[in-house]
């Protein structure tokens, strides 16, 4: 038997029994049925049967837009003073934007 390739791990393909067990599964289950072709030609997507909530839900990509973006520049620190920032944790840019503020140069 080939085993079928997986993103990280050799999976093997169903054996006929295993698939016939699952299929037995999808068929007993009441709450859950097989979809049929009527199914599929019935079938709306979300945002036309609910598109209040659709909308409500809805994301946009990225960050949200602000008035004044901050521009991205290359600066050259001493490593020691970047160990220090690094070692407050999470956010230690915005720390350093925020001292560079208050210096008021």
């Amino acid at each position: 038997m080939t085993s079928a390739k997986s993103f990280k791990y050799d999976i093997p393909p169903l054996t006929d029994e295993e698939e016939a067990r699952i299929q037995a599964g999808i068929a007993a289950d009441p709450d859950n049925p097989e979809w049929t072709e009527e199914d599929f030609k019935r079938a709306r997507p979300f945002a036309e049967v609910f598109p209040e909530f659709a909308e409500s839900i809805r994301r946009s990509r990225g960050r949200p837009a602000v008035e004044a973006r901050k521009q991205q520049v290359s600066l050259r620190l001493d490593p020691d003073v970047i160990a220090k920032f690094k070692a407050t944790g999470k956010g230690w840019q915005a720390r350093v934007n925020e001292i560079l503020k208050q210096a008021k140069i």
